[in-house]
């Protein structure tokens, strides 16, 4: 038995630790959907004002009852890319935009499980979409003449999840997202933050209301 000690204490030593707990600086979130849970942490110290828009929609329930909708797969292999997701084009839901944290900026790189906020043309049109990557995807990293996307944490539980949603049959959608779009996408039904306070925003809920009378 005590031959074996120094070997446990060794297994234990080399044994990853649990990346899904609280962390200075940090702020974890957990997307449940159709599909099972996703816990990502929030970079909050190096990309405050991504994580405080993000946490506006989780805290006024703006991604609650959303989908993702997207799931590009890298063509060279198919078990790589990202899925996206969010309010589409509910503008309902949208908070005003903020100004783009790139990562030359915040130093946060597009890895395995990055979150990170989908955009338009503008620099500074990110805001209630978001994408997870599976697989590296550096080509979305900040660099001279190409300002890139905004990642501002990454995924600590539920890569699986997020693989089963890639996985998703698609098709449909034009330019960039020719064939992308997931057929029958995959519910967002609430998002809620694992640390701190709720801080919603108390603009109007404008979706919660039925107009059609």
């Amino acid at each position: 038995m005590k031959r074996l000690l120094p070997l446990i204490a060794l297994l234990v030593a080399a044994a990853p630790a649990n990346q899904n707990v609280p962390r200075p600086g940090y702020v974890r979130v957990q997307l449940n959907t159709s599909e099972g849970p996703i816990v990502v942490a929030l970079d909050a110290r190096r990309a405050p004002a991504t994580t405080k828009n993000f946490l506006a929609y989780v805290d006024d329930g703006r991604f609650d009852g959303t989908v993702f909708y997207r799931a590009a797969r890298d063509k060279r292999n198919p078990k790589e890319g990202f899925v996206q997701g969010g309010i589409r084009t509910d503008a309902r839901r949208i908070l005003p935009p903020f100004p783009l944290e790139t990562t030359a900026k915040t130093g946060i790189k597009h890895l395995d499980g990055t979150i990170s906020m989908a955009r338009g043309q503008s620099a500074s049109s990110a805001g209630g979409n978001f994408f997870i990557t599976v697989g590296p995807t550096p080509g979305m990293d900040a660099r001279p003449g190409y300002d890139g996307y905004a990642a501002f944490g990454r995924v600590v539980a539920g890569m699986d999840t997020v693989k089963k949603i890639l996985a998703k049959p698609s098709g449909g959608g034009l330019d960039a997202m020719k064939g992308q779009m997931i057929l029958k996408p995959v519910a967002i039904r609430s998002a809620k933050r694992l640390d701190g306070t709720p801080k919603p925003t108390g603009e109007p809920k404008m979706w919660l209301y039925n107009f059609g009378g």
